[in-house]
């Protein structure tokens, strides 16, 4: 099984919470975070990050479900 991880730059306000969190699925570049891939294994660190993020930029998702961030 395999995670989708997207960041929308347009929302991304630069805090690198996520690039804190998990350095080697994100970093920033152009004071905005940026995945590195894509695609990642499951792990409870991405939904953090995703959960973290205050502007709520980061998306993960398993196919069609969405996992982060949660509710």
């Amino acid at each position: 099984m395999v995670w989708r991880v997207s960041v929308d730059r347009e929302l991304c306000l630069g805090s690198g919470i996520c690039a804190a969190l998990a350095p080697e699925l994100f970093e920033l570049a152009e004071e905005r975070s940026r995945v590195r891939g894509g695609e990642a294994a499951p792990d409870d660190t991405l939904l953090d990050a995703a959960d973290s993020c205050p502007a709520q930029a980061i998306s993960v998702t398993d196919g069609a479900r969405i996992l982060g961030p949660r509710p």
